[in-house]
């Protein structure tokens, strides 16, 4: 793994170094090998991000979407990630309909949804059962609590090692999330991290030995390279370490 960390002087010096290795990373995927897969976060500091990538002059049909989570809610409801990132970036550029892979919400039990989105990702990167397919680049929040994705301190998905997707759990809210493996087989992993509330989880997630249940971001250890960028606020206390 190769470890990353940079610390922005404010959001917006954030957005925009986030931008630039957002496209060196898709522009690198595609020269390699003809594509680029992206997985991406929801919450609200990756919204500006996805509004400036709408405005990039990039190869869209060589680009395919995904989203590391999902709340199981429908795409035209306020919190869903997927309508979020459509209105941001999605539906301001000319990418094929097709490119767009969505975790379904439709159905009534969440785990069908998960075995279904699970299929999906296994028919399109043609991977057999036991294996994780490797994503060019996987974008990723951090929440107070030190969760990522949906990936919440001390529940069942944390423990999910043979799957690709599960359903998460936040507070009696059924969610679809990526598992920790399958982030973990990622190209490219970029944590975007803004605000200073999310200074004590990251000093655990930071500190040589903390407890991986309690603080899941630990459990982020990708293949490939792994960036954490910061605004100064959340960031202020790791450039002093």
């Amino acid at each position: 793994m190769n470890k990353i960390v940079e610390v922005l002087p404010d959001k917006t010096a954030l957005i925009e170094r986030s931008l630039q290795v957002c496209v060196e990373q898709i522009h690198a995927a595609i020269e390699q090998r003809s594509s680029c897969t992206i997985a991406l976060s929801g919450g609200s500091t990756p919204k500006p991000l996805y509004e400036a990538i709408a405005t990039q002059n990039l190869p869209w049909d060589k680009i395919h979407i995904f989203w590391g989570d999902e709340r199981y809610v429908l795409p035209d409801h306020p919190d869903s990630n997927q309508g979020m990132a459509r209105s941001a970036w999605l539906d301001k550029v000319n990418i094929p309909a097709a490119n767009i892979h969505p975790m379904p919400t439709e159905e009534a039990d969440p785990s069908v949804a998960a075995d279904q989105h699970e299929q999906h990702i296994r028919e399109f990167f043609q991977v057999q059962p036991g294996e994780f397919p490797a994503f060019d680049l996987i974008l990723l929040g951090i929440g107070d609590d030190g969760h990522t994705a949906s990936l919440f301190p001390h529940t069942e998905a944390l423990n999910v090692r043979d799957r690709l997707i599960t359903v998460g759990n936040k507070d009696g809210q059924p969610r679809i999330t990526f598992t920790a493996p399958l982030i973990n087989h990622a190209r490219c992993v970029i944590f975007v991290v803004a605000g200073a509330s999310k200074r004590p989880a990251l000093a655990q997630v930071f500190a040589p030995t903390a407890d991986d249940q309690t603080y899941p971001s630990r459990l982020i250890q990708p293949q490939g390279e792994l960036w954490w960028l910061f605004d100064e606020a959340a960031g202020l206390e790791l450039s002093r370490s």
